[in-house]
């Protein structure tokens, strides 16, 4: 089965920027829609982010203009670009599918936005 391992995560000033990774053990050729997801501490993970197959992307409104999403099928690989980071925007991140199905969910990369 698929494995995802997340990482890039760190401590960065506000207005700052980070590009997070997201490597997967298998192929995930077949997976039409891959995200990027957040979870903040006693808060519901979120999607903040998500990519097509072809490349095709949406955004939740309070990321909207500051981050990118990307993906690689060849290197089985999702990148999230952050950008003008605020200190909302703390929380651990996390790479799944956007489906009815997920994969078993990483362990996450923790994202600290402080001053």
């Amino acid at each position: 089965q698929v494995q995802l391992v997340e990482s890039g995560g760190g401590l960065v000033q506000p207005g700052g920027s980070l590009r997070l990774s997201c490597a997967a053990s298998g192929s995930i050729f077949s997976i039409n829609t891959m995200g990027w997801y957040r979870q903040a501490p006693g808060k519901q993970r979120e999607l903040v982010a998500a990519i097509t197959r072809g490349g095709s992307t949406n955004y939740a409104d309070s990321v909207k203009g500051r981050f990118t999403i990307s993906r690689d099928n060849a290197k089985n690989g999702v990148y999230l670009q952050m950008n003008s980071l605020k200190p909302e925007d703390t929380a651990v991140y996390y790479c799944n599918t956007f489906s009815v199905i997920y994969y078993p969910w990483g362990q996450g990369t923790q994202v600290t936005v402080s001053s």
